[in-house]
């Protein structure tokens, strides 16, 4: 029994770490959308969009786990800014292609310059690890991505 007792406060410990992290990062996430006039939605949309180029409108609902409703509504407004372009897939006109405008992407760089922002903010704690401290950390996140990935496919599997 104590040995379960240590790991149930293992797995507490962990979820509560993520959690930390989680409520510290979404607070960061909320002030820069809201400092650049964007909803949490469009901040999320643009910030996936922009690792890949472009994606279609079903992936980035597959990445940012938006509701089809609220995706929607946040890539019609980015449209409409002028911050995102959106294009019928050739061949599939049930698909729709997003990609940053040239005025998205210069969007995207004011915000990752901002002092005091969630990307100069993590370039500080990234600079407070040593190295090795730094690649441990991607490691350890890594294993717990694969190992959470694996158990929900076995999920999805049963």
């Amino acid at each position: 029994m104590d040995n379960e007792n240590q790991n149930l406060t293992k797995s507490i410990q962990l979820l509560r770490s993520f959690s930390n992290i989680q409520k510290n990062m979404m607070r960061f996430v909320q002030k820069s959308a809201v400092e650049n006039g964007l909803s949490i939605p469009q901040y999320t949309i643009l910030m996936t969009i922009v690792i890949h180029k472009e994606m279609t409108q079903k992936n980035v609902g597959e990445k940012t786990f938006l509701p089809k409703s609220t995706l929607s509504q946040a890539v019609d407004g980015l449209v409409r800014e002028g911050l995102l372009n959106r294009q019928q897939v050739e061949g599939n006109r049930r698909e729709v292609l997003l990609s940053l405008s040239e005025n998205g992407l210069a969007r995207i760089k004011e915000i990752h310059m901002q002092e005091n922002g969630i990307h100069q903010t993590f370039q500080s704690v990234a600079e407070s690890l040593t190295d090795k401290q730094f690649e441990e950390l991607l490691g350890t996140h890594q294993q717990i991505t694969k190992h959470l990935e694996e158990l929900g496919q076995e999920e999805c599997s049963n």
